[in-house]
């Protein structure tokens, strides 16, 4: 059986887009990737994603962000590297020991949404759905093309 392929999804705090696609990919790619996800300025899980996530049966309530320059310390070791924010911050991300790829999904931030909760929520779902759908095809693409899988 081949080894898994390590993947890293970083953001600014780890606290929606980059918790979202760690979870999918856990949900869809499992079987091939060993993930996890970071910030660079680590806060707190979004409610509003802790929410959202949960209609669709994922539970992210007792997650905690994680620093990426703690793994980076720690020497952990990624084959590649996801950002999940806009590209400005994606260019701040690391390189890692190891690590052969590297690629920026943009998504907007839940936490700079605005408006009554109702409409948070409704973005914050445009957004989870977004990155569902980058995740799926991402799974999807990897199970074709070999250079995924050492």
């Amino acid at each position: 059986m081949a080894s898994h392929y390590r993947i890293l999804f970083v953001c600014v705090h780890n606290s929606a887009r980059s918790q979202m696609a760690e979870a999918f990919l856990k949900k869809y790619g499992d079987d091939l990737f060993e993930v996890e996800s970071a910030g660079l300025t680590p806060g707190s899980i979004n409610p509003n994603v802790v929410e959202v996530m949960n209609e669709v049966g994922i539970d992210l309530s007792q997650r905690i962000t994680q620093d990426v320059y703690d793994l980076l310390r720690k020497g952990r070791i990624y084959n590649a590297l996801i950002t999940v924010c806009d590209q400005a911050i994606a260019e701040r991300s690391l390189m890692f020991p190891g690590m052969t790829k590297r690629l920026t999904w943009t998504f907007p931030d839940p936490s700079a949404f605005q408006g009554e909760h109702e409409e948070v929520l409704e973005q914050t779902r445009k957004v989870r759905d977004e990155i569902e759908e980058s995740v799926k095809n991402f799974a999807e693409e990897a199970r074709h093309v070999s250079y995924w899988i050492k």
